[in-house]
């Protein structure tokens, strides 16, 4: 290793100040807890899409002619095009799905190429989202799934869908939205296909435009459930994800493994442990929605 070890940190949302308190100042608050210096010892080079996932192809080849040491990759859409970007540089990927489904790995405990990380459950979470919606909203029957087909294999989710049908009781159907020329239509949709709730997977496009949705959200009132805390924003009902800055805290210690010698292929993918559930009163209130008090007991959060 030389002296000063080089990272490079690749991430699809725009720099705002959530991102930077929720991912990289764990991920650098992470570094500095093993001992690491930014400027002496490490040095990382960020690069940012601002939500613009056209632009993360020529990101990923801008990091890599800088000779990294290692390339963390934040969320799925970053991880798919390191991946592609490079066999040779060890990438860490934080914050993404099932990484075996998404062809990131080989098997969780031994990965088996250049990309090792942590992965934000995937289908779990989205069945866990399912679950909490019915429980939300006893008499919702018909539920739609907003996911961003940039940032995740709709084949996966397409294959889950049945069993969650068959064990929740739901009509279940997906919706894809690229970017915010999407949202029209597909709200559009869901009023033709009388959906009367809503799961929308966490993605950048969901992130940067969150507002938008769930302002969206509340006009149709649909009530909402969403993948992360910072997406709620007055129109969402409430969230389940795991801790974001926890495990960009933990994707240090990968990092300072591969730096220290080992080998990507033979660190095995972890799993976030802490999931975060948050509801929003206001929300539930605008929609019509009284949430149940065994819910507000176990919350982590509950905004007024």
């Amino acid at each position: 290793m030389r002296r000063t070890a080089r990272i490079g940190f690749l991430a699809e949302p725009p720099a705002d100040e959530v991102m930077l308190r929720t991912v990289a100042e764990p991920f650098r608050a992470g570094l500095r807890a093993l001992g690491y210096v930014e400027g002496q010892t490490v040095s990382i080079e960020f690069r940012w899409a601002d939500g613009r996932h056209e632009r993360l192809s020529a990101l990923a080849a801008e990091l890599l002619r800088l000779e990294l040491d290692v390339l963390v990759a934040a969320f799925p859409a970053p991880a798919l095009v390191a991946k592609d970007a490079t066999q040779t540089v060890p990438v860490v990927a934080i914050g993404v799905d099932d990484p075996v489904a998404m062809g990131l790995a080989a098997t969780m405990a031994r990965p088996g190429g250049n990309v090792t990380g942590i992965s934000s459950w995937g289908t779990e979470l989205v069945a866990k989202r399912l679950q909490l919606l019915r429980v939300l909203v006893p008499v919702v029957r018909r539920v739609g799934i907003l996911m961003n087909p940039n940032a995740g294999a709709r084949a996966v989710i397409d294959q889950r869908v049945p069993d969650w049908e068959r064990s929740l009781g739901l009509a279940i159907r997906l919706y894809e939205a690229r970017g915010p020329d999407d949202f029209k239509g597909v709200f559009a949709a869901l009023g033709r296909d009388r959906v009367d709730g809503l799961v929308a997977l966490a993605d950048a496009n969901s992130y940067t435009y969150r507002a938008r949705l769930n302002e969206l959200c509340a006009q149709h009132r649909i009530p909402s459930v969403w993948g992360g805390r910072d997406f709620l924003t007055g129109g969402g009902i409430a969230s389940y994800q795991s801790d974001f800055a926890a495990i960009f805290r933990r994707a240090a210690t990968l990092v300072d493994k591969i730096l220290k010698g080992e080998k990507p292929a033979e660190i095995p993918f972890e799993q976030a442990t802490k999931l975060e559930l948050i509801v929003d009163l206001k929300a539930a209130k605008a929609v019509g929605i009284t949430i149940p008090q065994s819910l507000l007991v176990s919350a982590d959060e509950v905004i007024q």
